[in-house]
């Protein structure tokens, strides 16, 4: 196919007007994006400058509300916290020593005993006629005696005047010998008597609380039985056993050796302290599978409000601190370098001091160094509070209101009427709720909702405002 050079020439115009067209298309897209970018940038830019500005400008000279505390000079106890569990001090379990039927049962179940108190009885008929029967052959054996005696008395006379033989008299007085060790054999049958026909009053070996009954009345009860008839458990006073760390072994033995040691134990609550006793006994091994140490203490257990198998919180008095500087324990900062304290300053600036403590709970922290009673520490306000900020203290007694929480980011003046402003055009509880309301009792959605505020909505929001 032939083609003539005019129509060539015009075809190949045309590419070339084709492709500058997409070439300036592109190059003018792009210049768009950029542009669209370079603007989306500058934008975030002054946003972020703006945002900054703020936060430089949100308290430049404004005091940081806070509270404060004077450290304290006392002494104070050093405890070491244990866990232990409530062990009666003596537990009996009271057993018949005879055989024989229960009669009769003298005690109620949880009931405070005597010592000496009679619990329990039985049938005393068999053990009352062997004691009888042990009285007569004794009175048996005196009254053949007394016989005895007087045949020694003649044979002797005989035997003085060569009436009677010797022999005979020496035979009598050893059969009258043989009938005084025969005496006293029933003497100590009556006894053994006695004591058997005691038995059958069982009787309570010491004084504690009786546990409940294991033996009904009308039953036969052996001194073999193994439950015995019931069992008493002395609870005035009583112990707590508990165990300590094996490190603090030196540490309490140091303290044994000075002298009694007060041991304190806590109700459930953990703070409130329900008794007082003094350090009994330090076992004389570690337990090798805890790495505890246990220790036994005795309180005297006056309201009975220690039990036994009662699992308790207590602890040991080890020392008193002399003369320690105490502030309280919210006083203490953490950071990265260890433990401060924010120092008032005579110009009411802030400086933080690293500290030492000694010890510390839930109240109150010892400080070894670097405080002093004539020093002013920090308490509450911290949020907002740096090294060398100025801050203006409140009182203990003063109701935390709006102004001592941090303000927020922006606000200006010394009561955040900006930020208030800001967030009055932000929406409205009161109004919101009343919103809802009006949608459950009307049923239109969101859309009545979104026209404007329910009656009575400027009201509550007023008043929400309104409060300090």
């Amino acid at each position: 196919m032939l083609f003539k050079p005019n129509e060539a020439a015009d075809a190949a115009d045309g590419r070339v007007a084709r492709k500058a067209s997409g070439s300036r298309r592109r190059m003018l897209s792009r210049a768009i994006t950029l542009l669209i970018l370079g603007g989306l940038g500058y934008i975030a830019w002054t946003a972020l400058q703006q945002k900054q500005a703020a936060n430089r400008g949100a308290r430049p000279d404004q005091p940081v509300p806070v509270l404060a505390a004077t450290p304290r000079i006392q002494d104070v106890p050093v405890y070491l916290d244990g866990v232990g569990a409530v062990r009666a001090l003596n537990t009996v379990t009271v057993r018949a020593q005879v055989d024989g039927k229960l009669i009769s049962v003298n005690f109620t179940e949880g009931q405070d005993v005597k010592k000496d108190d009679v619990l329990g009885e039985i049938d005393p008929a068999i053990y009352q006629a062997q004691y009888d029967q042990a009285v007569a052959t004794k009175a048996k054996d005196e009254a053949l005696l007394a016989n005895q005696r007087i045949d020694l008395t003649r044979y002797e006379q005989l035997a003085a005047s060569n009436a009677g033989s010797k022999q005979q008299a020496d035979t009598q007085r050893a059969l009258v010998a043989q009938q005084e060790a025969l005496i006293k054999a029933d003497q100590a049958q009556i006894d053994n008597m006695r004591a058997t026909l005691g038995y059958t009053k069982i009787i309570a070996p010491l004084s504690g609380r009786a546990g409940l009954r294991q033996v009904d009345q009308g039953n036969i009860i052996h001194a073999a039985d193994v439950t015995g008839l019931v069992i008493i458990t002395q609870l005035q006073p009583i112990a707590v056993q508990f165990s300590l760390p094996q490190q603090q072994i030196m540490r309490v033995n140091a303290a044994s050796a000075k002298g009694e040691l007060s041991v304190d134990v806590f109700g459930n609550d953990g703070v409130t302290v329900i008794d007082t006793g003094i350090l009994k006994g330090i076992d004389n091994q570690v337990d090798p599978t805890t790495g505890t140490l246990k220790l036994k203490a005795e309180f005297p257990n006056a309201h009975y409000q220690l039990w036994p198998g009662q699992f308790v919180n207590v602890r040991l008095k080890v020392e008193t601190l002399s003369k320690a500087v105490v502030v309280p324990t919210s006083a203490v900062q953490r950071g990265p370098a260890g433990t401060f304290s924010y120092v008032i300053g005579d110009d009411n600036t802030v400086t933080a001091k690293p500290v030492v403590v000694t010890q510390q709970n839930e109240t109150q922290a010892v400080i070894a160094s670097s405080l002093s009673s004539s020093d002013r520490v920090v308490t509450t306000g911290f949020a907002n509070l740096s090294d060398g900020a100025k801050v203006i203290i409140g009182r203990d007694d003063q109701t935390p209101s709006a102004d001592l929480a941090p303000r927020k980011k922006g606000s200006r003046g010394p009561q955040g009427q900006d930020g208030q402003a800001k967030d009055g055009q932000g929406k409205d509880p009161g109004k919101d709720g009343e919103r809802r309301r009006k949608r459950g009792a009307q049923g239109e959605g969101d859309q009545k909702g979104q026209n404007g505020p329910a009656p009575g909505g400027d009201a509550s929001g007023g008043g929400a405002k309104s409060q300090p």
